[in-house]
């Protein structure tokens, strides 16, 4: 079922925003409601929204491989993003990174056994002085966390697990 079939009322409302002329700039929210449901991106709704607001499906793949918000394939059903750039860096962020890695036996990019949570390393969440500092992505939103540990994250993750977290 098409983007447009499916939510119209939505579409409607986010092109409403944009003079037509310019209809271009809706590609982030429609990209945010094609992938509300699912969590990610599929390549026939990346072509849907290229579309409906007239421009290349390669400018919507390049939009969807910048931005962190957005995401292409199925993962875990929540996305941990570690920021890992210099200033982050400097205060253990590696360190952290390293140990988390070895606390959820996974690597860098990969997913949980159980398809909770999926690993990514970003650049810049805009709180160098708290770090280390990583973003949840889920069905609840996008949570910040700021002066992590390993021993606090790990409660985090047993927490989602205890909230009904559990992948589907």
């Amino acid at each position: 079922m098409s983007l447009a079939t499916k939510y119209p009322k939505e579409v409607k409302q986010i092109l409403s925003k944009y003079p037509p002329e310019h209809k271009r700039s809706a590609v982030m929210p429609l990209l945010y409601l094609a992938q509300r449901e699912e969590g990610y991106l599929t390549k026939t709704a990346m072509q849907e929204v290229a579309k409906i607001v007239d421009i290349t499906e390669t400018d919507v793949a390049a939009i969807v491989g910048f931005y962190t918000l957005y995401h292409d394939k199925k993962e875990g059903k929540y996305r941990m993003q570690v920021c890992t750039d210099l200033p982050c860096a400097l205060r253990g962020a590696d360190q952290f990174m390293e140990n988390l890695c070895a606390n959820l036996g996974i690597k860098v990019g990969e997913t949980t056994e159980d398809g909770l949570i999926t690993l990514e390393a970003v650049m810049c969440l805009a709180a160098c002085d708290k770090a280390p500092v990583f973003q949840t992505q889920g069905p609840d939103g996008i949570k910040y966390h700021e002066n992590m540990t390993v021993d606090r994250t790990m409660e985090l993750i047993a927490a989602l697990k205890n909230a009904g977290g559990e992948a589907k």
